[in-house]
This record gives structure tokens, sequence and C-alpha cells, in this order.
């Protein structure tokens, strides 16, 4: 999944605030924004872009996107760059061009923007716009994980669960998983179960596989779900569940300890 870097307003304030990267911008009107923009500010520029993009306070449209968001790209502008890079690569308002996309992700990325290194590394990773280098997808993510990106922090645990390009390590894949798996990232809580079900990189704890498979299931993540599904099958012909009892309802144990930090 692709990943923006601005989390759009589902109600903006009359007073229109922009932060990005330190760099913060104040408008009391969108005419204000607007006429900011024309006069050259990048910040205006990207911020009317997104609104196009999100159609928030004005009509969707992909086209003044892709024109508002050029404009402030071309000026450096790291949001903006990260956001046209997506343009192109759900070909939203122009054609999709992935070697467009990872021009302008890396533009950003370059910058530091997590977004745009964790949308680089999934193209190093399925080689559409680039070629396809696992390596650097990794390098990517790592930068991106380390600024607390979820998905990134997710893909990089799977690279070191299953050894691909780094040294096997289920400790390093357990420390993603989780990073990921705490800002509700389904797949990562349905890997991290599994890696306390068999201990992998941590100590074997039911009742952990168990709290992780409930947080995914209950996201919609269907290998959790399917994990959940046998560990019920598996209470079949045992004593009623109890409090005191490690085997108790999955959906109470993970009542039960998510409020609790696990080590």
């Amino acid at each position: 999944m692709l990943r923006a870097a601005f989390a759009a307003q589902e109600n903006p304030p009359k007073q229109l605030n922009f932060n990005m990267h330190g760099q913060s911008q104040t408008w009391q009107t969108f005419e204000d924004i607007k006429r900011a923009a024309e006069e050259g500010d990048a910040a205006s520029q990207c911020y009317i872009g997104i609104c196009y993009q999100t159609g928030q306070g004005v009509a969707l449209d992909y086209g003044q996107a892709v024109l508002w968001l050029h404009r402030a790209a071309d000026q450096g502008d790291v949001s903006a760059q990260c956001y046209l890079g997506v343009c192109y690569q759900a070909g939203l308002g122009v054609p999709q061009e992935y070697r467009e996309a990872a021009h302008w992700f890396r533009e950003a990325a370059d910058q530091g923007d997590p977004a745009a290194q964790f949308n680089l590394g999934v193209l190093y990773e399925t080689g559409q716009g680039v070629p396809q280098n696992y390596a650097e997808a990794v390098k990517w993510y790592h930068a991106a994980a380390d600024q607390g990106e979820p998905q990134a922090q997710f893909n990089l645990g799977v690279f070191y669960e299953t050894g691909q390009v780094v040294p096997q390590d289920f400790g390093e894949a357990v420390k993603w998983y989780k990073a990921a798996a705490e800002q509700e990232i389904a797949p990562a809580q349905c890997n991290l179960g599994l890696c306390y079900q068999t201990g992998r990189g941590v100590p074997v704890s039911e009742i952990e596989a168990v709290k992780w498979f409930c947080r995914a299931a209950k996201a919609g993540d269907k290998t959790a779900q399917y994990n959940l599904g046998l560990y019920y099958a598996s209470l079949e012909g045992k004593a009623p569940p109890t409090a005191e009892n490690p085997e108790q309802d999955a959906f109470e144990v993970e009542e039960a300890t998510e409020e609790q930090p696990t080590s």
C-alpha cells in the first residue's frame, strides 16, 4: 500500500494551518492560500494540490491536483514531491507512469520524507519504474522504519524473518513487527502472534499469540482469523476457560492484556 505524507482533515478549520516538515503556514481563507500559490509560494501550492487530490474544501479534481503539486514539487517541496509520486504511481490526473513516480519519490526520499522512502522501497521491491533490487528496497524501508513509518516497519520485519537480503534474525523481525503492530498494522499483528506461537525471536507465549491474533482479526486480517479458529477448535473438550486458565477465551485474553506493555 502506498502512503502519502499528509493526513487531510475532514473538516478544515476556518483558520487554515499547514505544518509540514517543521515549516508552518497560516491563512485565514482559501482565497488567501490561492493568492499565495499564484504568487509562487510552494507551501500554498502544495496545500491546494492536496485539497484537490482529497476533495478537502473543493471539488475533487486530480488534474488540478497534479498542476499545483507539480508547481510545488518543482520548487523542492518535499510533501508535494511525495504526493506527486502517488499521482503517477496510481494514475491520478496523469497517465500511470512508475518511472516518474520513482523520480518524485526519490526526490522526497533524499530529503528524508519517510512516506516517500517507504514508497520508493516498494517500487524497488516490485521492480516498478526501477530495476528490481531487494537490497535497495531494504535500504529505503530501513530509512523509513527508523522514522516510525509503520508499513515500512512491517516490510522490514518480513525481510528479517525470511532472511532475504539481510541475515535471518527473528529477534530483529519481532522488533519491527511489534513497532508496526503497535501502530495497528494488522499483518504485523498477525505475524507477531505467529512469532509468539512458535517462539521465533521471543519465548513461546500462547497468551501473547492470541492477543495479537485477536487485534489483527478484529481489523479483518484473514490469516489471524483462521489462526483464532484453530485456537478455538483446540479448546474443544477442555475445561471451560477461566481468567486463571491460560487457555481462557481469546477475546478476554486480548482485552485483559492489550493495555499492558509487552516486553
